[in-house]
C-alpha cells in the first residue's frame, strides 16, 4: 500500500506579492477614478473642467505608478 502524501497548494506569489499587487490596484483604480467625468450635460455647452490638471497629470501618473508597483510584485521573488 502507497501512502499518499498529502501537500499543501502552494501559491506562485508570496504574501508580500500580494501586497503590492494590491497597492497597485489602488493605484490603478484611483487614477481612472479621477480621470472619470468632466463632460457637460447639454452638447452644446463645452465644459472647461476637462482640462483639469486632475485628469491631465494626476490621474495618468497614478495609473502609471500602479502599473509600475503591479510590475515590481510580479518580478520579486517571495520570501520562503
Amino acid at each position: 500500500m502507497k501512502e499518499e502524501k498529502s501537500q499543501k497548494p502552494a501559491f506562485i506569489f508570496g504574501k508580500r506579492n500580494y501586497i503590492f499587487m494590491t497597492i497597485g490596484i489602488v493605484f490603478i483604480a484611483l487614477g481612472f477614478i479621477f480621470m472619470a467625468g468632466g463632460g457637460s450635460d447639454n452638447p452644446a455647452v463645452f465644459n472647461e473642467e476637462i482640462y483639469n490638471w486632475q485628469r491631465i497629470r494626476l490621474a495618468p501618473t497614478l495609473v502609471i505608478i500602479g502599473f509600475g508597483i503591479e510590475i515590481y510584485a510580479i518580478l520579486t521573488s517571495p520570501k520562503k
